[in-house]
């Protein structure tokens, strides 16, 4: 008999909204059952019904308070009832003796605080245990209705807090430590059990009192009975309304991914930086005895979770980013620091003193930074930064929120991550920390900006798709389905136009490649779109971004009331494609252009933009009588590259807030009447109230140009490049745009769109020329190149690439797509993944109809590509 392998535990933690409903305790029942069926026992630790400890933890004070809010107490006590009684019933079960002994201690506990007028933390634990006790007490009946074997357990009886001096009376009974050594003769008393159901959050004190374990507590029970069960724990699966650890919060960023295995200093450091999933506290326990932890997800027991284990990962990646919100920082800042013994010792002293917990800390010779959690709970920080005024120059940053990217060898991808920081290229970052375990890298900036920042960065580094180990589907995909078009509807309607072309690609990179092909039914839907902006007067497109005739042509057709144009070369070229455009509807913008280039577009008969001093002040005779712009630099620019902003100092655009009245000046004096002024902040940009923006900058400079009636907001509107990216609001840049035209009802509103106009109907049809690994990495070649698009070279920017010839096949690949030019820097797409791939596949490069042919060349003589409109 005793060579017979023993029984294993399995312990199960089902948390609040897991043990609140009947369906929800069905599933509970099932996965018993199917412990049960693997030879296993379980240990079920549930949690309080949901809202059950919130309305608890009021009960107490409310109390002691008494007056009005005495009523509040009979209020609480009958909605706590009320949530017990109407689960029994729809269960099936009657209301267990023991269920209502808890709800009548409650009464007498409340009514004590209210003789008492005051409430102990000893009170308090033995309250707020009463929701853990009664739920397992109300499940445990129904289990057993339900033919299910099981024992209730309390888990008192296992679970003892260790006796600490320097622990104040509050926190030894409301935040307990309890230690996690195996416990022989409880694994041999559980055994004899066919299950188990326990409770979560309590423990008993050192004398044998009730005690609680904290925030989190259920989730550390769970680790803790899982340790004192240990060797024989075969896994801890804590159940929650979440699959698992996300790459982000999933509630803020749909298209965050599922993260299906984690080492367990990963996840201490994901838990740790603010991801709800999973207490920190509940990971030593189970790291120190190597017991797998599970994430499971109640509602949808049939998805696999996370699994937290020794997977014996050492690659270099980052598996998430956490946003922790509340923060606040202490700067102290001392030029006596600098070789000063005990002066970092002196001042975190100060912090153990006031009890502030600091979390992150940043050093220089002159400054240490410190950031805390500014909800500690009876803190006094003026008292603190007082203190800390014997050894330095404190002062208090509040409104803050850390960032953290965390994963593995953080500081061996430092060079990958450049441009995902770019994220915080506008944001004031406050402080930046990089873990010594090479496990995060975290930068504090102001909480305003966080979730914006924590959203595009989130984007930048997770939003290709695609196979990674380790990833699995995102939360939008799982929670959110498509839902399912009518019979009738095409498959046109679904995913990118070319998704649903492919046969008539296919032969088009057959006939020769690379070549350019647009969309007509993409280029019609984006110009109706803009033309249906009832705030926007004129809508002109820049040519800049792709000036083939026939999409000249089928814009204006589609709804473009008219062209912008930078060059003569541009305004010739609008002149051949649409010979029947009336002048007056080109707009011709140039920068740093010639006196040539001037007269040239004056004498073309459209509206001129003039974006300097210079040509007014040194060749006045050419606006002689002329209406002219005045393009001036908002002193901001935005944008999703440096190279595409164009405005503030760094930007050779425009005339500077402070040179306008001398331009307005050059143009009097030169005879020439200022009817419109023009800014353009940037490319690229998804925030609608750019636009607004502008528009207020340019009526403030109006009010100095009595003749303006036309302001030009520019251009600049983004498009959606990657997944997990969020697309320009339409109707909200209409509605900032409609409330300042009701301010400013004289002037007429114009937008010079490029960008958004063309670029999510152009693809690039590329063939593959031959497959490449050397070491670690797979090459990809392609007969296209930064020849063909260099927009990739040039500002980094991301395109969406393909294999057409095996859509929809399995991804195990991960590769640099490359072209054939003789550059290091001729790469379209790094680390992609991309299913197996051969010579002579079709590759197609999405969003490529704005700035690539017109920016291709010829170099390596390689030859420019052809276009085709379809």
């Amino acid at each position: 008999m005793s060579d017979l392998p023993r029984p294993r535990f399995v312990v199960l933690k089902f948390g609040g909204t897991s043990v609140a409903t009947a369906e929800r305790w069905q599933i509970i029942a099932a996965q018993i059952r199917a412990r049960q069926a693997e030879g296993l026992i379980p240990v079920v630790i549930c949690s309080a019904l949901a809202g059950v400890s919130d309305r608890l933890q009021r009960l107490l004070p409310e109390a002691v308070a008494g007056g009005p809010e005495a009523e509040r107490v009979e209020d609480l006590l009958d909605d706590i009832t009320a949530r017990h009684e109407a689960l029994a019933e729809a269960l099936g079960v009657p209301l267990p003796g023991a269920v209502a002994q808890g709800l009548d201690l409650l009464k007498r506990l409340a009514l004590g605080a209210a003789l008492a007028g005051e409430h102990t933390p000893r009170m308090e634990a033995q309250l707020m245990a009463q929701g853990e006790l009664m739920s397992t007490h109300l499940g445990a009946a129904w289990l057993h209705q339900q033919g299910v074997d099981i024992d209730w357990l309390d888990a008192r009886s296992c679970l003892r807090a260790v006796s600490d001096p320097d622990r104040t009376p509050t926190a030894a009974f409301l935040d307990a430590r309890c230690h996690d050594d195996p416990d022989p003769a409880l694994a041999e008393r559980l055994l004899t059990s066919a299950a188990v159901i326990t409770q979560g959050f309590i423990a008993s004190g050192p004398g044998g009192e009730t005690a609680l374990l904290g925030r989190g507590g259920s989730d550390t029970s769970g680790a803790l009975l899982a340790a004192r069960l240990a060797p024989l724990t075969a896994r801890l699966e804590i159940w929650t309304d979440v699959p698992g650890v996300y790459t982000a919060n999933p509630r803020e960023v749909p298209d965050a991914r599922l993260l299906t295995r984690l080492e367990y200093d990963e996840a201490q450091e994901i838990a740790t930086a603010g991801a709800k999933v999973l207490h920190p506290r509940s990971l030593g326990p189970v790291r120190r005895h190597k017991i797998p932890l599970h994430l499971r997800c109640t509602p949808r027991p049939e998805l696999a979770g996370t699994v937290i284990a020794d997977h014996g990962g050492d690659g270099a990646e980052v598996k998430a980013i956490a946003l922790r919100t509340g923060v606040a920082l202490i700067s102290m800042d001392t030029l006596g620091m600098w070789q000063q013994v005990g002066f970092l010792a002196d001042v975190f002293d100060s912090f153990r003193q006031h009890g502030v917990s600091v979390d992150l800390v940043s050093t220089s010779e002159a400054n240490v930074t410190a950031s805390i959690d500014a909800g500690q709970a009876g803190i006094d920080l003026d008292a603190l930064l007082t203190d800390l005024g014997r050894f330095c120059s404190a002062r208090l940053i509040t409104g803050c929120a850390a960032i953290s990217l965390v994963g593995r060898r953080i500081r061996a991808i430092l060079h990958r991550l450049g441009p995902a920081l770019a994220a915080f290229e506008e944001q004031r970052v406050h402080m930046v920390a990089q873990a010594a375990s090479d496990l995060n890298l975290t930068l504090v900036v102001d909480e305003a900006a966080a979730d914006a920042s924590m959203q595009r960065l989130h984007g930048l580094l997770f939003g290709e798709g695609g196979v990674r180990p380790g990833l699995g589907p995102t939360w939008r995909e799982i929670f959110e389905p498509a839902p399912k078009p009518p019979a009738s509807a095409t498959s046109a309607a679904k995913g990118p136009w070319w998704r649903h072309r492919v046969a008539d690609l296919l032969p088009l990179a057959a006939a020769g490649s690379p070549v350019y092909v647009y969309d007509r039914a993409t280029l019609s839907a984006s110009a109706q779109a803009l033309a249906s902006l009832t705030s926007v007067d004129r809508v002109l497109y820049a040519i800049k971004a792709n000036d083939h005739p026939e999409v000249l042509s089928h814009l204006r057709d589609s709804g473009v009331q008219g062209f912008e144009c930078v060059s003569p070369g541009e305004l010739g070229h609008v002149a051949a494609a649409l010979p029947d455009l009336p002048a007056d509807r080109t707009l011709f913008t140039p920068n740093f252009a010639s006196r040539a280039d001037l007269a040239d577009g004056l004498g073309h008969g459209g509206l001129v933009t003039v974006d300097a001093l210079h040509p007014l002040a040194k060749w006045p005779d050419l606006f002689s009588g002329r209406e002219i712009m005045l393009r001036l630099d908002p002193g901001r620019g935005q944008g999703h590259h440096a190279h595409v902003r164009t405005a503030g100092p760094q930007s050779k655009f425009g005339i500077a807030p402070d040179d306008v009245p001398a331009a307005l000046a050059a143009a009097a004096a030169a005879g020439a009447r200022v009817i419109g002024l023009h800014a353009h902040a940037g490319s690229g940009i998804r925030e609608a109230g750019s636009w607004q923006q502008t528009a207020i900058f340019l009526a403030e400079m109006a009010q100095r140009c009595p003749d303006v009636q036309i302001l030009d907001l520019g251009g600049g509107l983004g498009v959606v490049e990657k997944p997990g990216q969020r697309p320009l609001d339409l109707a909200a840049l209409d509605l900032a745009l409609a409330q300042f035209k009701a301010a400013h009802p004289q002037y007429s509103l114009w937008l010079e769109p490029g960008r958004f106009l063309v670029a999510t109907a152009g693809v690039i049809l590329a063939r593959v020329t031959q497959v490449k690994v050397k070491g670690d990495r797979r090459y990809i070649g392609v007969d296209a190149g930064m020849h063909t698009l260099i927009r990739p070279a040039l500002y980094g920017a991301w395109h969406q690439i393909v294999n057409l010839s095996r859509l929809g096949a399995p991804k195990p690949w991960r590769a640099n797509i490359v072209g054939p030019i003789c550059e290091t820097g001729d790469t379209l797409g790094r680390d992609r993944a991309m299913p197996v791939t051969e010579e002579g596949d079709v590759i197609l490069i999405g969003t490529a109809g704005a700035y690539g042919r017109v920016m291709s060349s010829n170099y390596n003589r390689r030859g420019a590509p052809r276009e085709v409109l379809i």
